[in-house]
């Protein structure tokens, strides 16, 4: 997997004010006239900063969501996630799929992940690593996540998958946190109007003018974009794969060593 220097927006990620904070012109309390007015660049508002404090607790609250995360780490090659996340749990289950522009056949992986660990299976030569090993069968890997290694790379999939899980939090934030935040304009984001913010940190972010959730995050990584769609919030009910039917490759370091893992 393609790795990452430092990656500072992730680093970011931890506190929850820093990645997001958004709503749209219309929930706070702006009338036409005045958000006619208004220029991309514009400061937010009190009113604004209000709603953008409860934005992350609001996707809580819903419970969950559809994704998709689409990342061109390189020149022709695009890493694509499309899944679903339980917010409550910090738990979400995707189909990450890497597309090369010099004609390599795409690579498939399914992904289970929370933000502890990361599970995979389509893995090509796991059925012959395992019997080589002398270790039961098993369609998943699993190992820690990780924000970064002792030589300070990370892997762009675990960047993505810790990315995904942070887009809520259990409480709003404070209002005060919001005033590096500037009015971007508006949109379509899958169909429904937006609202889009931008960070004091370069971030822009859409927040859905009549449900009040996010809808977009997008950030640099390094030199290139990673994008976060959401939709279709609501309540998902998310099993990690089964012991009985995973490999831990913490404790067989051999079994990663020969899939390259």
């Amino acid at each position: 997997m393609h790795p990452l220097r430092r990656p500072r927006p992730l680093a970011r990620l931890s506190s929850r004010v820093a990645v997001l904070g958004v709503v749209a012109v219309l929930l706070a309390g702006c009338g036409e006239d005045e958000a006619a007015q208004r220029t991309p660049g514009d400061p937010v508002s009190t009113q604004e900063a209000e709603v953008l404090s409860q934005v992350l607790h609001a996707d809580r609250e819903a419970g969950g969501a559809d994704f998709e995360v689409r990342a061109p780490y390189a020149q022709g090659a695009v890493l694509t996630l499309t899944g679903e996340v339980d917010f409550a749990r910090s738990i979400g289950r995707a189909q990450a799929v890497t597309t090369y522009g010099d004609g390599r056949p795409e690579e498939t992986r399914t992904l289970f992940f929370s933000q502890e660990e990361l599970y995979q299976g389509d893995v090509p030569g796991l059925a012959e690593a395992l019997g080589g090993a002398g270790l039961p069968a098993a369609t998943y890997v699993r190992r820690p996540v990780t924000a970064a290694n002792a030589n300070g790379t990370a892997s762009l999939l675990d960047v993505l998958v810790q990315m995904v899980t942070r887009l809520s939090a259990p409480s709003a934030d404070d209002p005060g946190s919001f005033g590096a935040y500037t009015w971007q304009g508006a949109e379509q984001v899958d169909g429904e109007l937006a609202s889009v913010f931008r960070s004091g940190t370069g971030a822009t972010i859409a927040v859905g003018a009549e449900s009040r959730l996010l809808l977009r995050y997008v950030t640099e990584l390094q030199d290139f974009q990673v994008t976060i769609d959401l939709s279709d919030h609501g309540e998902r009910e998310i099993p990690l794969p089964a012991d009985a039917d995973t490999v831990d490759l913490t404790a067989h370091p051999e079994i990663a060593a020969t899939l390259g893992l």
